[in-house]
């Protein structure tokens, strides 16, 4: 009996390489969608701003939505270029490229 040659060790190689290559693994882990602060908060608590961001705005918008609104809308609506009519981030004009970053705490002033 004779042992395989190296054509049979290079294709039994490559056949294990596709296998691994191939065998269903861990799904992978999903990102965790940012979600809205405004849309968790409960009837007795204020609530909590929406904070945007845009890399042709000074700083971060922070918008404090109405009761029917949620932070995803006013994200539509930053990023609609038909929008107008609101006064959101200072009025400002510039629709798309906006983001919803979470908001940081404010300092204590004194």
């Amino acid at each position: 009996m004779s042992l395989p040659g190296p054509r049979a060790a290079v294709a039994l190689a490559a056949v294990l390489l596709m296998a691994a290559t191939l065998a269903p693994g861990p799904p992978p882990a999903a990102a965790t969608p940012l979600t809205c602060a405004a849309q968790a908060a409960d009837g007795n608590n204020p609530r909590p701003h929406c904070c945007f961001t845009n890399a042709r705005y000074v700083g971060t918008c922070e918008v404090e939505p109405a009761k029917d609104l949620t932070c995803a809308a006013i994200l539509d609506y930053l990023n609609n270029p038909q929008s107008q009519g609101k006064s959101y981030c200072g009025n400002t004009t510039i629709r798309g490229g906006w983001q919803q970053v979470p908001c940081e705490p404010k300092m204590k002033q004194d």
